[in-house]
């Protein structure tokens, strides 16, 4: 399973996690934080929505269906009233 948002193209990243050492007797160690290698991945979910009038189901990331349903709330705001 690849870790992509298929609407926005964010994908996995690697960084450095650091673990302290708390109350260890030995001089330096105390103080300093050893760091290993560890993977980002976006939080991806199933969505199924409407594109081009086609029900599609994607990958998506939370930022993205947030905006999604900011996209369509604000749609529905602007309706134009005809009296």
């Amino acid at each position: 399973m690849s870790y992509v948002c298929e609407l926005c193209d964010k994908h996995s990243s690697r960084g450095r996690q650091h673990t302290h050492h708390t109350g260890v007797a030995g001089g330096q160690w105390k103080k300093r934080a050893q760091t290993t290698l560890r993977g980002f991945k976006p939080n991806l979910h199933w969505v199924t929505y409407s594109m081009k009038g086609i029900l599609t189901r994607v990958h998506a990331c939370t930022k993205c269906i947030k905006r999604l349903k900011f996209d369509i709330a604000k749609d529905t705001i602007k309706a134009p009233i005809s009296a």
